[in-house]
């Protein structure tokens, strides 16, 4: 008998998406156990949990291993509470460029168009004019001289307007502590994370000069916090809100936020600045040269490129967004092309890859020298988190930990542990290493 062409479309539907779902899976899950309990025996971390996910959202591994002399009586999994730090930024730049598809801004805007009180930065320069942010390009006797340097530095116009697309990209010239006496003095008085509210941050970071003239070279910093600033402005809506409206809700998302909410609370901060694990000593980071986010229900300050806190359940079902050009819990929050930019080579090409969209492409060169898979779309989080997506065979990874300057022992774990999966990946039923070589 001839089935009806509806009921043969559905059967196959099933299969396909049972096959798919069956595609990937890890074989010696105690490999991947044992890769991952080494590097808390060894005092490198106060915890690792790993989580690898197909474009599904199907679990293929998980494991959380803890240091019970640290944390006793602690259980780590993927609803466990982390400051994500940097892996805000992606967050921020995914609801940006949405709001670019609908027309709300575009990459090339000036960014005083939302925020005049930028109009009048001036860049700080050396006693002969010399660029701070290529500092390593000078000779080290130079170089000494102006890290050295009292204030106040000689500053210059800018010369070029900031654009949206400058922020994304680290081109506009904030920046995080430097190294440079003078600059990390002002930062420090500053004390950005600080501000009240979104409008005191604004008239703080228009009084410090910026390191370096807008564009086209590379200099980490604060620049997804000014992006977030600009979109609030140009939406007239909190980042928060924003975050809610574009990502979380439409994905059902409920652990990605900026506040702690009643009852939750966070891990204690380690550091491993002394070369051994230890509770981290009051304002021992110093990224800001200031206070650091406090995630408090009472704070009026959403900090786009830093700010946030999420489970790795969470932040992994954010990422599928990503695996998947766009699309996800069958909403379409960015389109495919947008994804294919945000990959795309922007800074930082070299031997390791290049950056996109503060999305690092990895060209599979190691630490070690070796080569491993490449390709991959990497990012991660002042505390030691991280996580990797393989578009190609549609997987996730997060290796997730919580600690300042890690002791050497740490070493290369997130290579290493990633490199492990890939070692124990079966697909479609055969190695996908020995499919690989």
């Amino acid at each position: 008998m001839k089935l009806p062409i509806f009921i043969v479309t559905f059967v196959l539907a099933i299969v396909s998406s049972t096959a798919s779902s069956n595609a990937l899976r890890i074989d010696n899950k105690q490999i991947l156990v044992n890769t991952i309990d080494e590097y808390v025996k060894n005092g490198a971390n106060p915890f690792v949990y790993a989580r690898v996910e197909n474009r599904h959202g199907d679990i293929l591994f998980e494991h959380g291993s803890v240091n019970e002399t640290l944390l006793p009586d602690t259980q780590v999994d993927g609803e466990t509470w982390l400051r994500i730090w940097s892996m805000s930024k992606l967050v921020t730049i995914s609801l940006t460029m949405n709001l670019v598809e609908k027309g709300v801004l575009t990459l090339d805007d000036p960014i005083t168009n939302y925020i005049p009180e930028f109009k009048h930065l001036k860049v700080a320069v050396g006693p002969n004019g010399e660029d701070l942010g290529s500092l390593n390009h000078y000779a080290d006797n130079i170089k000494q001289t102006i890290r050295e340097k009292d204030c106040p530095l000689k500053t210059v116009a800018i010369q070029k307007q900031i654009t949206i697309k400058d922020l994304i990209i680290h081109e506009a010239g904030f920046y995080y502590q430097t190294g440079i006496k003078c600059l990390d003095e002002m930062l420090s008085q500053a004390n950005l994370v600080d501000s009240q509210d979104s409008q005191t941050l604004i008239n703080k970071l228009a009084s410090l000069p910026l390191i370096q003239q807008p564009g086209p070279n590379y200099y980490y910093g604060t620049n997804t916090t000014v992006l977030g600033l600009v979109v609030e402005r140009a939406t007239g809506k909190s980042l928060s809100k924003l975050v809610e409206e574009i990502i979380t809700s439409p994905l059902a998302i409920d652990n990605l936020v900026y506040k702690l909410s009643e009852g939750v609370s966070l891990l204690p901060k380690f550091s491993g600045a002394d070369g051994q694990l230890r509770i981290m000593k009051p304002n021992e980071q110093d990224i800001f040269k200031g206070d650091v986010p406090a995630y408090q229900t009472s704070d009026q300050l959403y900090l786009g490129g830093e700010g946030m806190i999420a489970t790795t359940a969470a932040y992994a079902d954010f990422l599928q967004v990503i695996l998947n050009y766009g699309v996800s819990n069958d909403y379409r929050m960015l389109k495919k092309e947008t994804i294919e930019l945000m990959t795309s080579p922007q800074t930082l090409k070299n031997d390791w890859g290049y950056d996109g969209f503060n999305i690092w492409v990895n060209s599979g060169k190691l630490g070690n020298g070796e080569f491993g898979r490449g390709g991959l779309w990497i990012g991660g989080g002042y505390e030691g988190t991280h996580y990797w997506i393989d578009q190609e065979l549609g997987l996730i990874g997060l290796i997730m930990t919580q600690i300042y300057a890690p002791p050497t022992q740490a070493g290369d774990r997130d290579d290493n542990i990633r490199e492990a999966v890939y070692d124990q990946l079966i697909v479609n039923d055969k190695p996908f290493r020995m499919q690989s070589r």
